[in-house]
């Protein structure tokens, strides 16, 4: 645990500089630019999509019962457009990831590994590929997961405690591979991962707590389809946000496991090596 507390400090230090909030720029802007133009052509479609389909299977009556049991009868107006946007909140989360995971990541291993680990040798054991790749089939899952629960979205409780691990989940599986693909070797990546999977894992769940802040701003009811333009630029940039900070631990708290993975025992990596 000390590992753990020791990469968040220093993670929290470094979030401050300069560098490293600049580097919310380039993912945000990308990320707006490509939903601004997919929200200005597709948003009204597929809410009169949703209409249809619940005026044709009885939607709304349906959902108008489940409310008014809770309490939430008035939802019903704008239950519609609700799930739209809630329906494109996880492609949102996933174009902020990818940029960061492209552009942002390369640019924290060099920044952490330039002042904090200049003796660590980088063998390249990843590829800019193999991060694609891996974003998209922990996104599918993610995606799954995401729909299933997507009924528990109005009962803010359960939304905040489901929503937050599979963010997290999908957090730590991209972000170890980000974070080492320049130094590590793919043995020494599995070897990492398997020794300090729950500390790793207890790192993604708190950054999925944290990623749950954004979701905040999607719970103003009528308020949130009005505003939609402005809450989901501000959503994003807010996911960027922790994105790079999750990314700063990561990278802090993997490059420690690494350096110790290699001064403690090499000869298990070789190892490792040989045998895949």
């Amino acid at each position: 645990m000390r590992l753990f507390a020791t990469s968040f400090g220093r993670a929290l230090l470094s979030q401050l500089h300069i560098r490293m909030l600049l580097l919310t720029v380039l993912p945000f802007a990308l990320s707006i630019l490509i939903w601004g133009i997919a929200l200005w052509w597709g948003l009204q479609p597929m809410i009169d999509w949703l209409q249809d389909y619940f005026v044709g299977h009885n939607g709304f009556g349906v959902a108008g019962s489940i409310l008014n049991w809770f309490n939430m009868g008035a939802l019903k107006t704008v239950i519609v457009p609700l799930i739209a946007m809630w329906a494109l909140l996880p492609l949102m989360i996933l174009t902020a990831l990818v940029f960061v995971g492209l552009w942002a990541v390369p640019a924290i291993a060099r920044h952490v590994g330039s002042r904090h680990y200049p003796h660590l040798e980088q063998r390249h054991g990843g590829s800019w590929w193999g991060s694609i790749w891996t974003s998209l089939w922990c996104f599918a899952v993610f995606v799954f997961a995401w729909i299933i629960t997507l009924p528990i979205a109005i009962f803010p409780p359960l939304a905040f405690v489901i929503h937050p691990v599979l963010w997290g989940w999908l957090t730590y599986r991209v972000m170890a591979y980000d974070t080492l693909a320049d130094y590590a070797t793919p043995a020494e990546r599995r070897a990492i991962l398997h020794e300090h999977r729950w500390p790793l894992l207890l790192v993604g769940a708190i950054a999925g707590t944290m990623g749950a802040a954004p979701t905040l701003l999607w719970l103003g009811g009528a308020l949130s389809v009005i505003f939609f333009p402005i809450l989901a630029a501000g959503a994003i940039w807010l996911y960027v946000l922790v994105f790079v900070f999750t990314g700063l631990w990561f990278q802090y708290y993997c490059l420690e496991a690494l350096s110790k993975l290699r001064a403690g025992n090499p000869a298990a990596v070789d190892v490792l090596e040989i045998q895949n």
